[in-house]
């Protein structure tokens, strides 16, 4: 007896294997993700992408789970996009942010006089709307990435963050 699980591609986006790479061209763009110890057959056929395995192990039937999930979210990007929201909470001095080239740009963070830096990862467009930062892309892992470097790049330690609230922090995650 076979595990098997089978994602519906929509109309307007299209699935490819190329050896152990998938992939999806849609509306808003092309999504490629090598696929690395894979031990599943891989069928696209009538609009429909099916991962089987022989095996009936539990560890077979979730990394089939994570096939589809990595394939759903392709889809979903390609065709709505992802978004991701963070906010920036200061009590005292203002923060100045800005995008400049492949960088978020955190200035006057806690009235320090050297400005705090984020990366932007390629393909990925950063808008910033007073104390909001919107973070938007097609590739969901990528959005969460750029949202993290954000937040990361405005920790605070060494300070009780029961009363030292400022920084960045994420409000919504790609996907909710």
């Amino acid at each position: 007896m076979a595990t098997e699980r089978t994602v519906d591609v929509p109309k307007g986006v299209n699935v490819e294997k190329k050896g152990n790479t998938l992939v999806v061209k849609g509306p808003k763009g092309e999504l490629v993700r090598e696929l690395k110890n894979v031990h599943a057959k891989i069928e696209i056929a009538d609009g429909k992408v099916t991962f089987s395995s022989e095996s009936e192990r539990r560890r077979t039937k979730s990394s089939l789970g994570t096939l589809e999930a990595i394939l759903e979210n392709m889809i979903k990007g390609v065709t709505e996009g992802w978004e991701c929201e963070v906010k920036v909470v200061h009590s005292h001095f203002p923060p100045k942010v800005s995008v400049k080239d492949n960088q978020v740009i955190i200035a006057n963070f806690l009235g320090e006089r050297e400005s705090r830096k984020a990366k932007i990862t390629p393909g990925v467009n950063v808008k910033v709307d007073k104390d909001v930062i919107v973070i938007t892309g097609i590739d969901k892992e990528k959005v969460g990435q750029v949202g993290a470097n954000i937040e990361k790049a405005t920790k605070i330690t060494g300070f009780d963050r029961r009363v030292f609230q400022d920084g960045c922090y994420i409000t919504k995650k790609p996907g909710e």
